[in-house]
């Protein structure tokens, strides 16, 4: 089993980390997946694509990602720590939030091409109503989530 609901950051650490990524000139690769009850979305960094233009992006699925759904528990994901992998917290909040009206999971990928700790994983949960957001916060942040339970 393991804790995947362990590393909350608040928005603004979460933003400057994008942007320190994209604007700073790093040598990095990565994607944005976007998982709903409507389905499902992923933009990839195709090659030859400018940090500006993927960053673009992300900022325009976030800000409509904003308007549906804007209470926001955002968490880090880590290889020095030995989180569980980017996929698996996803999966787990998708499963876990399915009581729940309107959630949308957005994963963020930014893993840098030379030097892995350099790499940011960040895992949005979005949900509508706030109550909601504080009521998954309370159920599972900080806890073992067994199999059976994801």
């Amino acid at each position: 089993m393991a804790i995947l609901f362990k590393t909350a950051i608040g928005e603004n650490a979460a933003f400057a980390m994008i942007e320190n990524a994209l604007s700073g000139g790093g040598d990095y690769d990565g994607y944005l997946n976007m998982v709903a009850d409507e389905g499902e979305r992923t933009l990839t960094w195709a090659p030859g694509m400018h940090a500006e233009q993927f960053q673009a992006e992300i900022t325009e699925i976030l800000r409509t990602t904003w308007d549906i759904a804007r209470f926001w528990v955002i968490y880090e994901r880590r290889d020095d720590r030995q989180d569980a992998e980017a996929n698996d917290i996803r999966n787990g909040a998708f499963k876990l939030t399915r009581g729940y009206a309107g959630v949308i999971v957005v994963t963020l990928s930014l893993l840098h091409k030379h030097d892995h700790a350099g790499d940011i994983e960040l895992i949005f949960v979005c949900f509508q109503q706030d109550f909601h957001r504080r009521n998954f916060k309370v159920r599972y942040e900080g806890k073992f989530i067994s199999d059976q339970t994801r």
